[in-house]
């Protein structure tokens, strides 16, 4: 959510500053602006409702001349989508500051300010917080002391960078909450919400901690911490490659990545199989001592990998080791009695979700076994914050609508499930069978993924439909889940997850000859009953659409269609299934006309809670 670049260069800043813009532009965003230091030594702004494109053509017709700017994509919290409501906000005509994250006492700062004689022109917070730095320059404190003295009166979670006209080769940027990185080359130095904004500059970079302000000064940068103290953070150097993020030959992102899936699980694999077992080292160096003292687990995750968490439930379970699977947004408001012996195990693409960020401290004040994160991201807060860490090599997911990280995470966690099968003195043949199907997987996913023609054609049913119920039964019914809500997510069509067997209790109601129900239907041990579930459906009219193993024994008729998928173990079939209903969203959001990777109001990133 939200992304802030910032720039202090010896050549002209805009350029940079736009393209960091349209590298964050998969965070989520509704608005953009951008500020320079013009050689005058005054404030130039321009910001645009919309796209980021829109943005880059003010830009053309007015440009922006100065070598200090900062930048800024803007998720609306605090405020409607407006002009007005857009970063940078300026005070004094001379301080400019941008702000991810969210304020929570705005309102009783905003009110001593007004009692200061200062006013407003948004209906933001972070207006609120640029005039709090201005009344500590006011009383004389210097830019980087002002920017300090401001965190801590400040009650929330967020990420800021301010420049001042008086001080046209300097930037102040600190985090309380969403990420900052730092980023140095050729005697220049950047600011970014994330890695990708960086790196048509620089593959090297600094991660900004909570409580720290970086004072840059020209060349120079100098990071204090929470204390005060001058402190140097790690440099690291990302492998990913700046034009990782571009489309190629495919028309959208998701599309791109959903065909990556294969690519994405063999490097998810790569190293982390010795023969017929998983290695345990895969999930960190400490991961033989903390898996010695598992006695249970605790899935804590949001949105889709919530979904990945409630199949690996299954997984566990069927091999022994009770498991529990939260919301993060619920799991810290209600109180908890963990069992000693308890693994907790986030799960997040971005490593900075903020709901599960809250809710892993919230759980590491318990007596627990220690804590695991499934990620894409090394360096993430979510990393650096757990005990073990499993990640997923998948490159950056550019899409909203998660769908390379959805099968990585969900492959990660099989893994992990073999691990603790093992110690648990599991069926000794079972992690051998497994993992010699977990090895078929690419495979099995390019197979899948020649279905794209024909779920395009299925597509065009739901081309005038307002709701779908989507139908699946034990580890396939968080299948289904995540099926409706990629064809909510992308095609803005309701649609509703039930486990097949619940029909009778609510869901038949809604089935008549306009509602489309799509089910998952792996040859597996519940076959026969979900056959019974899909009879219930034909006889009150409704319309299947169905896919299907081809042993599954499902015969198709006027008012069934059915895609078939190549056969599969049942233990991967979670994984498989996964692919048709991703196609099938991707499709009807085509013929629906929606912005497949920038869904309305939606985020990629959301950091704040």
């Amino acid at each position: 959510m939200c992304g802030i670049v910032g720039a202090v260069r010896t050549s002209e800043a805009s350029g940079f500053l736009l393209e960091g813009l349209r590298r964050l532009e998969y965070r989520g965003y509704d608005s953009a602006g951008v500020v320079v230091i013009n050689p005058a030594g005054e404030l130039e702004r321009a910001r645009t409702v919309g796209k980021v494109s829109e943005l880059e053509q003010a830009l053309r017709q007015a440009p922006l001349a100065g070598a200090t700017g900062i930048a800024h994509t803007r998720w609306a919290t605090h405020g409607g989508v407006t002009k007005p409501n857009a970063h940078p906000h300026i005070c004094n005509g001379a301080l400019a500051l941008v702000c991810n994250g969210i304020v929570e006492n705005h309102e009783s700062l905003r009110d001593a300010q007004r009692a200061a004689g200062l006013s407003f022109t948004s209906e933001t917070d972070t207006e609120v917080v640029v005039h709090q730095v201005y009344l500590h320059l006011q009383d004389g404190l210097d830019l980087a002391a002002a920017v300090r003295a401001t965190m801590a009166e400040l009650h929330g979670s967020f990420a800021l960078a301010v420049v001042h006209a008086g001080e046209p080769a300097r930037l102040v940027a600190a985090r309380q909450g969403p990420p900052l990185l730092l980023g140095r080359a050729d005697g220049e130095n950047f600011v970014a919400s994330d890695i990708n904004a960086l790196l048509t500059v620089t593959r090297e970079y600094q991660v900004l901690e909570n409580g720290d302000v970086a004072d840059i000064r020209g060349t120079e940068c100098l990071i204090r911490d929470r204390a005060g103290q001058v402190v140097e953070r790690a440099v690291h150097t990302s492998t990913q490659s700046g034009d990782s993020a571009e489309l190629g030959e495919y028309r959208h992102f998701m599309q791109k990545e959903i065909h990556e899936q294969p690519r994405a699980v063999a490097d998810t694999l790569e190293g982390r199989l010795l023969g017929d077992h998983v290695l345990e080292e895969s999930f960190g160096t400490r991961a033989r001592e903390i898996f010695e003292t598992t006695r249970q687990i605790q899935i804590i995750a949001c949105g889709t990998s919530y979904h990945a968490g409630l199949v690996a439930q299954h997984w566990l379970e069927y091999v022994g080791i009770p498991c529990e699977v939260e919301v993060a947004s619920e799991y810290r408001y209600r109180r908890h009695a963990p069992r000693e012996g308890t693994l907790v195990v986030t799960i997040s693409q971005s490593g900075e979700t903020a709901d599960t960020l809250a809710a892993l401290e919230e759980a590491t004040r318990q007596r627990i076994a220690g804590s695991l994160v499934i990620c894409n991201v090394p360096e993430s807060s979510l990393v650096r914050e757990s005990d073990l860490a499993f990640m997923t090599h998948c490159g950056p997911e550019v899409g909203v609508a998660s769908t390379k990280t959805f099968v990585s995470a969900m492959t990660g966690l099989l893994l992990l499930a073999l691990v603790l099968s093992r110690r648990r003195g599991f069926d000794a043949g079972f992690e051998a069978h497994v993992v010699r199907q977990i090895r078929t997987l690419p495979a099995a996913l390019e197979s899948v993924l020649t279905m794209e023609g024909a779920v395009a054609d299925m597509a065009r049913v739901f081309g005038d439909k307002e709701h779908a119920l989507f139908l699946g039964r034990g580890a396939h019914f968080p299948i289904a889940m995540e099926g409706a809500l990629k064809l909510k997510e992308i095609s803005y069509i309701h649609a509703e997850a039930y486990p097949a067997g619940e029909l009778k209790h609510g869901p038949l109601a809604l089935v008549d000859e306009k509602m489309p129900v799509v089910a998952v239907a792996p040859n597996d041990l519940l076959i026969e009953k979900l056959k019974s579930n899909l009879e219930e459906v034909r006889a009150r009219g409704g319309r299947l659409f169905l896919f299907a193993d081809p042993g599954s024994g499902l015969v198709e008729s006027e008012d069934v269609r059915i895609l078939q998928v190549a056969p599969v173990d049942s233990a991967i079939a979670p994984i498989i299934y996964t692919v048709p209903l991703q196609l099938l969203s991707y499709h009807v959001a085509l013929i629906k006309g929606t912005d497949v990777d920038k869904p309305r109001n939606l985020a990629k990133s959301v950091t704040v809670e």
